[in-house]
């Protein structure tokens, strides 16, 4: 639309158009790394809702973009600075509401919960391709009959817009939400200095396995610690109201202490101390291979993925929706209703047999078979590029999209969110997510490149390969159904305490 409004219909300039593509992953992955780190080093609570505001902040500052008083050059540039800021609000999402979801999560129903919130990116996507149609439907005799092309200004702006008003309507629940008990028990573990303080915290968290009032024991043969009596668990529960109301007044809190002297001076060690803890663990080979296997896999799929998503001409061009031909808003129609095909096909239904099988197939399987299926669809778009028909391609690539989200475009999202404990996940979920969009920016930057020296059926070879070497390094990741991470921890934990000499 930038290019109606901006160049008279002429293409943008390439490298300006590169900035504004890749700003909003740029900022990703500065806002996956931050707010990852600070929701460990300081809690899920002081930092929720603050990558909303970010993104509120840069959707306004985009959508009043000042079109008549900049030169279009100037504009781009304006519009990719924000969309830096808005993306760095977009990235700390990721690794803020994985890891809050995942904390109250029951045990059974974990992978349901973030595949079900992951699903929403479908909808979303789905929902804006379908404001995209209406504004322009609605713009049609000012744009088509009258001729004004210009007015377009106002359709890009209205479609960013809407988007304000889901930010509005959870903005109040996000800078409220308490923090969870589950987080407050793995902080207490952390900091036991005793065996029956390591107990009541390893209680706390089999407790958090289940949400609501309820108490019950999880079964894990990752843990032997054994179960509290009757009067432990009353303990327990107490002990875990009174942490919580303290970390709703001191957002930074993480220890209940009789001194609240002493307790300010924990709170700034343990964000002092973080990263050194995180480093430490990840120094571990049994741990650090699983870092390497969630973010190399992440790298590999959105490398795959959004070459052929950030580039959808050439999809639409193959359909007979690259809106080549007709009006100005002919074109515009032609492409937004293309977009509205593409992600009916694939996008919405992989992600909701997502949602319907993870915690029957497990997580290892669905991103394994995932990653496999999406090759062989890239082999053959890749082979019959030019011989196929306009119903076979259309049938090749909704299998393509289906099989990258009910597989590795769920999984990858869900896997950093279950598999490490509680105190390092929203790091390693957002260093992860990281990974996967430096993926996004590589295929973003060479894949126009690649395909004027090589050809687009090469390139899909290249991305047939990433998805081959996806399902190799999934491999290294355990599957996480019914696995508590943070038990997992605490037997790492006892283990380690009884190789101590004396």
């Amino acid at each position: 639309m930038l290019q109606y409004r901006l160049y008279g219909g002429h293409s943008l300039p390439a490298n300006l158009e590169g900035f504004v593509k890749a700003g909003a992953n740029i900022g990703s992955v500065i806002g996956q790394f931050l707010f990852g780190y600070l929701a460990d080093a300081l809690g899920r609570k002081a930092i929720y809702g603050k990558e909303l505001m970010l993104i509120i902040f840069a959707t306004i500052l985009t959508m009043t973009t000042p079109t008549g008083s900049l030169s279009p050059n100037q504009c781009l540039i304006y519009l990719g600075i924000f969309r830096i800021i808005l993306g760095i609000g977009v990235g700390g999402d990721y690794p803020m509401s994985a890891s809050v979801t995942s904390d109250r999560s029951n045990l059974r129903k974990r992978g349901t919960m973030l595949a079900y919130i992951f699903s929403n990116q479908g909808w979303g996507s789905l929902l804006g391709s379908v404001v995209t149609i209406i504004v322009l439907a609605c713009y049609k005799h000012v744009m088509d009959v009258e001729g004004k092309t210009s007015k377009v200004d106002g359709v890009w702006r209205i479609v960013i817009g809407v988007s304000l008003i889901p930010a509005f309507g959870t903005l109040y629940q996000r800078l409220t939400l308490p923090e969870s008990n589950r987080f407050i028990a793995s902080q207490k573990l952390k900091n036991a200095t005793s065996a029956a303080e390591e107990g009541y915290a390893l209680a706390a968290i089999k407790k958090a396995q289940v949400v609501g009032q309820e108490t019950t024991w999880s079964k894990t043969s990752s843990s032997t610690a054994t179960s509290p009596s009757t009067s432990g668990e009353s303990n327990v529960e107490k002990e875990t109201e009174k942490d919580s109301k303290h970390l709703t007044d001191s957002p930074t809190s993480t220890v209940a202490n009789d001194e609240p002297s002493q307790d300010n001076e924990k709170e700034k060690e343990n964000g002092r101390s973080h990263f050194r803890d995180f480093v430490i663990y990840f120094s571990e080979w049994r741990h650090a291979k699983i870092l390497i296997g969630t973010c190399v896999c992440w790298f590999l799929l959105d490398v795959a993925f959004y070459g052929i998503n950030l580039n959808q001409n050439v999809v639409l061009q193959q359909i007979g929706y690259d809106g080549k031909t007709g009006t100005a808003w002919h074109r515009m129609f032609k492409i937004s209703t293309g977009n509205i095909i593409i992600t009916a096909l694939g996008f919405v239904p992989g992600y909701w047999v997502s949602v319907l099988t993870i915690e029957i197939m497990g997580r290892k399987w669905i991103q394994i078979q995932g990653f496999l299926l999406a090759a062989l669809f890239l082999a053959v778009l890749a082979g019959k590029f030019t011989t196929l028909s306009t119903a076979g391609f259309i049938v090749c690539f909704a299998f393509l999209q289906f099989f990258f989200n009910w597989g590795a475009n769920t999984t990858s999202y869900c896997y950093p969110a279950e598999v490490f404990p509680t105190r390092y996940r929203a790091t390693a979920h957002g260093l992860s997510a990281a990974f996967g969009k430096l993926g996004a920016i590589v295929s973003a930057l060479a894949f126009n490149t690649l395909t004027k020296k090589i050809g687009t059926p090469a390139v899909l070879w290249i991305f047939f390969g990433c998805c081959i070497a996806g399902a190799g390094f999934t491999l290294l990741l355990p599957e996480v159904k019914g696995r508590d991470p943070d038990l997992v921890l605490a037997e790492e934990m006892r283990e380690a305490r009884e190789q101590l000499p004396g």
